[in-house]
């Protein structure tokens, strides 16, 4: 009951910080950091934000996907205005953040959670060197490799870094979707040009 009684908490602090602050300091109005958007008087929220608990590390985080994946950016950075179970007075509480395109929210919420494979990000790539690179940001950014184009970041965030070839290939279903699955379930990082010469058989 204790670790709910914090999540209720830090998710009252989460709702009125959101309402307090319009912008994170030291987020500047224009560059790659986006402030947050308002209509009028009143802040624009989106209907759906995909909600990231970390222990610590939610803005580190975000900068880092902001720096790895187009389209992403960090919006805004939010202080607690109070202590809090995992944290004190002036702490980073919570971080607006887009990745690829889908706004999410970073939630410092202290050690209790722990992230697994039941939720991940799914990037799809266009091309060999773009699987590479994706990849390789998040491995050798001390995240660690998996199966079937699978893989964690140092904050324990799974990510499916996925060839579009590989999606359309299963899409097409019969002896085409077959080969390239058993190819597939022999890899780590995805092999496009496997993948490829599977699909022709």
């Amino acid at each position: 009951m204790e670790g709910h009684r914090a999540l209720t908490w830090v998710i009252y602090v989460d709702i009125n910080v959101l309402c307090q602050v319009r912008t994170a300091p030291g987020v500047p109005e224009t560059g790659p950091e986006k402030p947050l958007k308002w209509k009028g008087d009143e802040m624009a929220i989106a209907k759906n934000t995909i909600c990231v608990w970390y222990d610590k590390d939610a803005e580190a985080a975000a900068r880092f996907y902001a720096e790895t994946f187009p389209d992403s950016s960090v919006n805004a950075v939010h202080h607690a205005p109070g202590d809090y179970p995992s944290g004190k007075a002036g702490d980073v509480l919570t971080v607006e953040f887009t990745v690829a395109g889908i706004p999410c929210l970073g939630l410092n919420g202290g050690p209790q959670f722990k992230h697994t494979e039941a939720f991940s990000f799914q990037i799809s790539t266009d091309d060999q060197e773009e699987t590479d690179r994706y990849w390789n940001a998040i491995v050798g950014n001390g995240g660690e490799e998996s199966a079937c184009g699978w893989c964690k970041d140092r904050w324990g965030v799974s990510w499916q870094i996925t060839p579009r070839v590989l999606t359309e290939a299963i899409a097409a279903g019969g002896a085409e979707a077959e080969r390239a699955f058993a190819a597939m379930m022999q890899m780590g990082k995805i092999d496009v040009a496997a993948i490829e010469a599977a699909r022709r058989g």
